[in-house]
């Protein structure tokens, strides 16, 4: 039997999309690109009005080119629009975002006698952590590794706590034990990820994100380590001593900032003031001076008057982002924001010519951050993730793409310094590959 997985969204996604495919190879599945498929996944998205209609043309998409196919249908756009993944015709299972570990059962069931079947929980009915075993990787050179799921936090615009519920946290030994098989099974890199990832542990006795860390760091043959997303009231000095005190740490941390204007950050429910956040980012260049910092900035907030936008501005010139990931505001109905939505809408033109700026500053700070590495003629480990031709491409520690020309071969750790500013490829020189400890 043949299975094709069509995956929408974040990271998290990737890894169930993953963890699933697994699951399937298991039991004698193949995996295939889509063409000829048996049972056909979506794995949905509804972060923002246009992932969840992405969402929707993809389940129709899949119906529409394997009619013959099972097709099963599961994430956040299913958990919160069921309804609407129901009207579709020709889709056979549906799922949310709990219990993805008995979808191979459900799909064996309807390739027998072709039934249909619906299992979107109800978050209040759930126990602890969803979990979904991963070894291997079909694509990837670096390795997801997801520790929690869920979210507390409910910022104003965020339909994600509703579509994925509260915070649950894997057990630390299960996290332990996948990060091992991933490094046997030859990856060099771990990314922990998660829906609010530094909220790992604040569900399960005795258990810490630092404490996982500080575990993680110590196991044999993994060379990175890299978190993929962390708040700044989850980052305090242990943490920093902790990333500081070993290279097996990426130096690069992707801190949400989502504005710069105290009024919005308010409207937003983000719990800290911008000043507050710039002196975080201190503290944090205080224990790693040449880290790259990445964050997520949103404009077009309902509300947002010009005088916040430039807040935003600043503050982003101030801290020096080494990128920074741009996103209009989306209105989600179920969110606070929906009914200020309704109140003070920015105009779709406004909000399109802040995003045009954000992403000419972004530009400007990605250019001098890595000519600010490139002129200290800093080596950096870049992860080879791609070869052709005699030109590889890949991720250093800081989170720069960059391309070298080389003969070595994918998933190999190499040496470099940049050669130009370049953003997004910078141009590497090689200095040497293999291993940076034994």
């Amino acid at each position: 039997m043949k299975v094709a997985f069509r995956t929408l969204g974040c990271k998290v996604n990737l890894y169930e999309s993953e963890a699933l495919k697994n699951a399937f190879h298991a039991r004698g599945f193949e995996t295939v690109s889509g063409e000829g498929a048996d049972v056909v996944i979506v794995n949905t998205c509804t972060v923002t009005h246009s992932s969840a209609a992405k969402s929707r043309k993809e389940i129709r998409r899949a119906t529409r080119r394997n009619p013959d196919a099972v097709v099963a249908v599961l994430g956040c756009y299913s958990q919160l629009s069921k309804e609407r993944v129901e009207a579709i015709e020709g889709v056979d299972i549906i799922m949310g975002t709990a219990d993805r570990g008995r979808l191979i059962d459900y799909v064996e069931q309807a390739l027998k006698n072709k039934t249909t079947t619906v299992d979107v929980k109800d978050f209040s009915h759930l126990g602890g952590f969803d979990d979904l075993y991963l070894e291997a990787y079909s694509d990837k050179t670096r390795a997801f590794l997801k520790i929690q799921d869920g979210c507390d936090q409910y910022c104003s615009y965020c339909i994600i706590p509703r579509a994925r519920g509260p915070v649950r946290s894997r057990a630390t030994r299960d996290v332990l034990a996948e990060a091992k098989r991933l490094v046997a099974n030859g990856f060099k890199e771990i990314v922990l990820t998660g829906i609010h990832t530094g909220s790992y542990g604040k569900d399960l006795p005795d258990t810490t994100f630092h404490g996982l860390l500080d575990a993680l760091r110590n196991i044999d043959g993994l060379q990175r380590l890299r978190i993929s997303s962390i708040e700044m009231h989850q980052i305090d000095e242990a943490l920093l001593a902790l990333l500081a005190g070993d290279d097996t740490f990426a130096p690069h941390l992707h801190i949400p900032l989502q504005h710069g204007s105290d009024r919005i950050l308010r409207r937003m429910r983000r719990r800290y003031s911008a000043s507050e956040y710039e002196a975080m980012i201190e503290k944090v260049r205080h224990y790693l001076p040449d880290a790259a910092i990445t964050t997520d900035v949103m404009c077009g907030y309902p509300g947002e008057e010009e005088a916040d936008f430039q807040k935003t501005l600043e503050l982003a010139e101030r801290v020096g982002f080494s990128e920074m990931h741009v996103f209009p505001y989306s209105a989600r109905e179920g969110t606070k924001a929906y009914d200020e939505n309704l109140e003070s809408p920015i105009a779709p033109e406004v909000k399109k010519a802040r995003v045009k700026t954000l992403l000419a500053l972004n530009e400007s700070l990605a250019g001098a951050y890595r000519e600010f590495l490139r002129h200290r003629r800093k080596p950096l480990e870049v992860l080879i993730e791609h070869c052709e031709a005699g030109m590889c491409r890949g991720h250093t520690g800081e989170y720069l793409y960059v391309e070298v020309e080389h003969d070595t071969r994918e998933n190999t750790m190499m040496r470099v310094t940049l050669e130009d500013a370049a953003y997004p490829v910078s141009r590497a020189f090689a200095l040497e590959t293999g291993p940076k400890r034994g």
